[in-house]
């Protein structure tokens, strides 16, 4: 049974509670995740002992909010919209994702899901296929040099993407001066202080071969098919994993039905979970998976 099967067999009552929204779920994950954000800002910013280290978790929080900014992409962690709208904004300033623009980049992922011709998550390469291209994905070098790529063409007027609608083309290029312009100015504060350097800049570098990790799991080594509940893949983990990441190692049901919020993913799994076709056992068990399918380099 396909993912259109499973969910066609589902009762209107359960998928009308499968995609409840609600702001009270949404800002109470917020607040904790935020809680968790402000602790580790504020034990670097007092530089107490070892405080280093402490760039690693502040790191990993850092880059999962990209989890986050995707989830408002599809408008389901609020019911408020404009919730969404601010938290998106407000994530792709500090993580180099304009969210104009990354709102369309995924919804044309979610279109083309694991097509190698289609799926605009795919250009450039694809995934990694041999051990120095994995290396490359983990260091983060791709995606920063791509976030900052999408800005300074946008900033320049070059919006050629055919799934950008040229009607918000005007709100993108501000959308990326904008963002130009803090973290140039984010930049010139270096020469008077070096704490966003500490609680911002190192971190993110240090934290985003982690959301390299995680993200590889979502598709990585799923097969070009149109079945969401094979071209995507749940990864079941522990609840910390689950909470970082919205739970979105429910990927295959969310890739399956969209509007679903994080906070009812689960439900939709003890549905679906029959029918998956691609799971792992941890984010281990992928990545030694992974591991063993790449090629040797030269």
């Amino acid at each position: 049974m396909d993912h259109v099967a499973a969910l066609a067999a589902l009762p209107a009552a359960t998928k009308a509670d499968l995609t409840d929204r609600s702001d009270r779920a949404g800002l109470l994950h917020l607040a904790g995740y935020l809680v968790a954000l402000g602790f580790f800002t504020a034990l670097i910013a007092a530089q107490v002992p070892f405080w280093p280290l402490l760039m690693l978790p502040q790191g990993i929080l850092l880059c999962f909010l990209f989890t986050l900014s995707h989830e408002c992409t599809h408008r389901t962690p609020f019911r408020t919209p404009w919730l969404n709208e601010l938290c998106g904004h407000l994530i792709g300033g500090l993580i180099v994702l304009p969210f104009n623009w990354f709102r369309y980049f995924h919804l044309a992922h979610h279109k083309h899901t694991n097509q190698p011709d289609r799926d605009p998550e795919l250009q450039g390469g694809g995934r990694p296929r041999t051990f120095r291209q994995y290396a490359r994905h983990l260091s983060g070098w791709g995606y920063w040099r791509g976030g900052y790529g999408v800005l300074l063409s946008h900033a320049a007027g070059r919006i050629d993407a055919p799934y950008l609608p040229a009607g918000r083309h005007r709100a993108m290029r501000i959308e990326a001066r904008v963002i130009l312009a803090l973290h140039a100015a984010a930049l010139l504060s270096l020469a008077f202080s070096p704490l966003l350097l500490w609680v911002w800049i190192v971190p993110a570098l240090i934290g985003q071969p982690f959301l390299r990790l995680y993200l590889l799991a979502e598709h990585g080594h799923c097969p070009p098919v149109a079945d969401m509940l094979e071209n995507s893949r749940t990864t079941y983990t522990n609840r910390a994993i689950r909470a970082l990441a919205w739970n979105m190692p429910f990927h295959a049901e969310h890739h399956s039905f969209p509007a679903v919020p994080f906070h009812k993913l689960p439900d939709l799994n003890k549905a679906l979970a029959p029918n998956l076709r691609s799971t792992s056992e941890g984010y281990t068990e992928f990545t030694g998976q992974y591991l063993r399918g790449l090629r040797r380099d030269g």
